[in-house]
């Protein structure tokens, strides 16, 4: 018989972002048109979530930047790479943007487009999306895994649960040969 694990949820606020290495803690967000990126590194185990309003970046004071993709996507990856992560091996998954207001402009399709156009330009590979539709998203990420699932938030279906696709397995970085050869 074995113990189901007992996972920390850690919310993530509109204009937040949380890094880490814990494979106990599942980190969540309720997203309408918002986005956020999940990002990891399989490699040295730790991952992240960011949430953003709107695309681009401030013209404003600090205070106003943590609304903007740009402001929120740089925290993330630095928050990773202080934590042990190598941009080079970063993978993310994208959520949300929605349309949850018709007759007004579409910023959830701006944040996703905001969303793979930036990670594309970085090099850091999506691995998986899931972005647009009418209806916003409860989102559980677990960043030591990459296993992210969604909650669509519209009466009955809130109990469907949609998976994204299964997260690849963890890369395991290779141990050096070892050698009868002694360097002084």
């Amino acid at each position: 018989m074995t113990a189901e694990i007992q996972f920390r949820r850690i919310h993530v606020i509109q204009g937040e972002y949380k890094v880490t290495n814990d494979p106990e803690v599942v980190l969540s967000t309720i997203l309408g048109s918002c986005v956020a990126a999940c990002m990891r590194d399989p490699v040295a185990g730790v991952g992240g979530m960011n949430h953003f309003l709107l695309p681009g970046q401030s013209n404003g004071g600090a205070g106003e930047a943590t609304r903007y993709g740009v402001h929120l996507m740089e925290l993330l990856i630095n928050g990773l790479l202080k934590q042990g992560a190598r941009r080079d091996r970063l993978e993310a998954k994208i959520i949300g943007g929605a349309k949850t207001i018709s007759g007004f402009s579409n910023v959830g399709e701006k944040n996703a487009e905001f969303a793979h156009r930036f990670l594309t330009d970085e090099g850091i590979r999506i691995v998986g999306s899931n972005t647009g539709g009418l209806v916003g998203r409860k989102l559980e990420y677990y960043p030591v895994s990459g296993r992210a699932r969604q909650y669509p938030l519209s009466g009955a279906e809130t109990q469907k649960t949609v998976a994204l696709e299964t997260a690849p397995p963890k890369i395991i970085a290779p141990k050096p040969v070892e050698t009868s050869i002694e360097f002084f």
